[in-house]
């Protein structure tokens, strides 16, 4: 029963996402000035003082940053998915102005280069993370309405979020740090 909830959970968190990425896209295509307002908003600075770190640094970093989004993402679930669902589509809005942006100052093969190699392993968890988070939500309404139990479902989901986002956040942040600026160096 799991497999299938869950499959469903991923389907909708991806849906979501892609959504949320698509509008952010549209955005600044219509308007590239919001763009530019979203890379301000996220910190231009904070990204080129990363960046100067010591590649292992910024590996920890990234990881724990994006940790923290995931965690948030599954902890969202109390919410009965409601933060879950905020966090995965301001995510989604903020990647895909960024992205579009850059596609428009440096062409889709840098954005390509710069996202696939470790977008494989985070965007995967990232969407895992959601949909446990979603699970989460629907184990406390069911523990509301008299039919289920939520702290059994939750520590199950728990187990799910350590055996697959975090090993996988972990491979993304040494990719994102070690592997895609080497791509990127060859690539400019």
């Amino acid at each position: 029963m799991f497999k299938g909830r869950f499959s469903v959970a991923f389907l909708a968190s991806f849906l979501f996402f892609a959504g949320s990425t698509a509008l952010g896209v549209w955005v600044v295509m219509q308007d590239p000035a919001v763009g530019e307002a979203l890379v301000e908003a996220v910190g231009r600075e904070l990204f080129s003082r990363l960046m100067d770190d010591a590649a292992w640094v910024v590996a920890v970093k990234l990881f724990l940053n994006n940790l923290q989004a995931c965690i948030l993402l599954f902890a969202g679930g109390a919410t009965f998915g409601v933060l879950t669902l905020a966090v995965l589509g301001v995510n989604g809005l903020l990647i895909g102005g960024v992205l579009e942006l850059v596609r428009q100052q440096q062409g889709l093969l840098y954005v390509t280069l710069a996202i696939v190699p470790h977008g494989i392993f985070e965007v995967p968890a990232f969407l895992t993370a959601a949909a446990l988070g979603l699970l989460l939500g629907e184990h406390l309404m069911n523990e509301l309405l008299g039919h289920g139990d939520a702290a059994a479902g939750a520590s199950g989901l728990a187990r799910t979020f350590a055996g697959i986002v975090i090993p996988f956040l972990a491979v993304a942040a040494i990719i994102e740090a070690f592997i895609t600026p080497q791509i990127l160096n060859l690539l400019v």
